[in-house]
């Protein structure tokens, strides 16, 4: 699934990184702990967050992710949305709780990865 599909699927925000929204959407992710998504996110998979702060871009950026969403109506900071542009992420938000979000992203087929 494209993350274009997914933005007008579930009324995203687009925030920064309009223009990589073609990215292909290969899995979804969802941590707040960014050591996690470190070690475990996958290349291309869609990250839910609730973080604001310009980390998450670093992070995202490392581990070649498709996107980062933010869930609860959380409005990225300045420089993250500036860094977000300078390494084109994708900086989404939703209104939606992560786990309300994520359930949506579940049903239309967005899966995470397997268990090892």
């Amino acid at each position: 699934m494209k993350l274009k599909d997914i933005v007008k699927e579930f009324s995203l925000e687009v925030k920064a990184g309009s223009g990589n929204l073609d990215t292909d959407v290969t899995g979804g992710y969802v941590s707040d702990l960014l050591s996690d998504v470190l070690a475990h996110a996958e290349d291309g998979v869609l990250w839910v967050t609730l973080h604001i702060h310009q980390n998450i871009v670093a992070v995202a950026s490392h581990k070649g992710l498709s996107g980062i969403v933010l869930v609860q109506g959380r409005q990225p900071e300045k420089d993250t949305i500036a860094k977000a542009e300078e390494e084109h992420i994708p900086i989404l938000v939703s209104d939606l709780s992560a786990y309300e979000l994520v359930g949506r992203l579940y049903k239309a087929g967005i899966r995470g990865a397997e268990a090892h």
